[in-house]
């Protein structure tokens, strides 16, 4: 029912766009800004023409039926998708807006979609086989650009823990050794992941007003090249599947529960679903192209989204008092867990030196396996895991990381800081609820 209510909606929106655009009505600013939408509506189509090409390019897609059968019966070339995408590119610009004409929200719509079309077209130049380095991949997909790190910038962090992880063996197998006393046992692991998804929420809750019939499933799965995935399937609905092809450890309970589920990704769909399609009718947000702006929005939002529900001491104390009794490991050594993870963490950009030497073919598959074994302290089996999600994602990596340093100084450089969390959560909410580009938060 809500979809068909929805593509009314939008249906509503565009008959009024086109009459907008075709009226000679005064109100120009009005027509600029409801012109849009039939670009809008096209814009669609063409990612759903392209997500026949590349099996991972529309990560969720939330429009009528009719629109995918139409991508289907017209087949267009990836060539196709790219020349339709420039000249609708070239029609936005066109339409507006000038520094008066929209306000803020809207003009804040239109460079949005001005730039999804420019990453839509860099796809389909790389499914066109032109070849791009791994930092303007990331900068015509992703509005964002990581830095460059030597192996020198990493090495105080690894100094510490040499000295934090004393005994013989290279770092990463101490490291490695040392971890093994925090993995979830598996017939554990959905009663620990549920009791973090159920905090997770709660925590949401007390900040968040979500729709009353929001829900999601959770799936255990193997042979993947990442940890976890939210599958959004509209209506406030998610499958969140885990993969269990390695050790779970006890602190990414409770990163996925709430990455994938509150308030990271599950949350940040349904209110781009609610605020922007259902009560606005935008249909660009119809579908999500999984290698756009969005992408760094949505993964950095869900990494910070962990220290907003969960700041300072809170995470310790939660984990310890209930997560660590609940897998069956010693709470005494919960803060000593912690304090690796934290110094660990500071190597947290040497994956994207492995992907981004690997992809530009200064490294080969061995060397950057070795590189992720030396400064990621990554176990052979994850580096090789990290190794097939950079041949099947490519620069998609820094969207963790730099995602996450984004949103983070966004959101404390206009207040939203550890010790003021009410407006924390304001700056939070209104970032997954409104179209923001990476480039808005520097």
């Amino acid at each position: 029912m809500r979809k068909l209510q929805r593509l009314q909606v939008v249906l509503a929106v565009v008959a009024l766009s086109v009459a907008a655009c075709s009226s000679d009505s005064a109100n120009n600013k009005q027509a600029q800004a409801m012109s849009i939408n039939p670009i809008a509506e096209e814009y669609v189509k063409l990612v759903l023409a392209l997500g026949l090409h590349d099996a991972d390019y529309v990560d969720a897609y939330l429009g009528p039926d009719e629109w995918k059968a139409e991508a289907e019966e017209r087949a267009l070339s990836v060539a196709q998708v790219g020349a339709r995408a420039g000249e609708l590119r070239a029609e936005l610009v066109a339409v507006g807006p000038g520094s008066d004409e929209l306000e803020e929200l809207d003009a804040q719509r239109h460079r949005a979609l001005v730039r999804m079309f420019e990453s839509l077209v860099a796809r389909t130049q790389m499914l066109s086989a032109e070849q791009l380095s791994f930092d303007e991949e990331s900068m015509a997909l992703y509005d964002a650009q990581a830095p460059t790190r030597g192996a020198g910038e990493f090495q105080a962090a690894l100094d510490e823990l040499d000295e934090r992880l004393p005994g013989d063996g290279s770092l990463s197998d101490r490291l490695n050794e040392f971890k093994k006393d925090f993995i979830i046992p598996t017939d554990e692991l959905d009663a620990v992941f549920r009791a973090a998804v159920d905090a997770c929420r709660d925590k949401t809750l007390a900040k968040m007003e979500l729709p009353a019939d929001e829900s999601f499933v959770i799936e255990y799965v193997t042979d993947k090249s990442w940890s976890g995935y939210n599958w959004y399937k509209g209506d406030y609905h998610s499958l969140i599947q885990v993969n269990t092809d390695l050790p779970i450890y006890i602190d990414r309970a409770l990163d996925l529960a709430c990455h994938e589920g509150y308030p990271g990704h599950h949350v940040y769909n349904l209110l781009i679903e609610r605020e922007l399609v259902d009560e606005r009718g935008w249909a660009e947000f119809l579908v999500y192209p999984l290698f756009s702006p969005r992408s760094l929005i949505a993964e950095g939002s869900a990494n910070f989204g962990i220290e907003v529900a969960f700041p300072g001491d809170e995470r310790l104390r939660f984990e310890r008092e209930e997560l660590f009794p609940l897998a069956g490991l010693d709470p005494a050594r919960a803060e000593e867990f912690y304090e690796i993870q934290e110094l660990a963490a500071k190597l947290a950009y040497s994956g994207n030196e492995a992907a981004r030497g690997y992809l530009d073919g200064t490294m080969s598959a061995e060397e950057a396996i070795e590189w992720m074994a030396t400064y990621s302290l990554s176990s052979r089996a994850r580096a090789e895991q990290r190794l097939r999600f950079v041949e099947q994602y490519r620069s998609y990596v820094i969207n963790y990381n730099l995602g996450l340093d984004l949103v983070r100084s966004y959101i404390e450089r206009n207040g939203g800081t550890a010790d003021d969390p009410e407006t924390r959560w304001q700056l939070f909410t209104d970032l997954l609820s409104k179209p923001y580009l990476p480039s808005d938060l520097k």
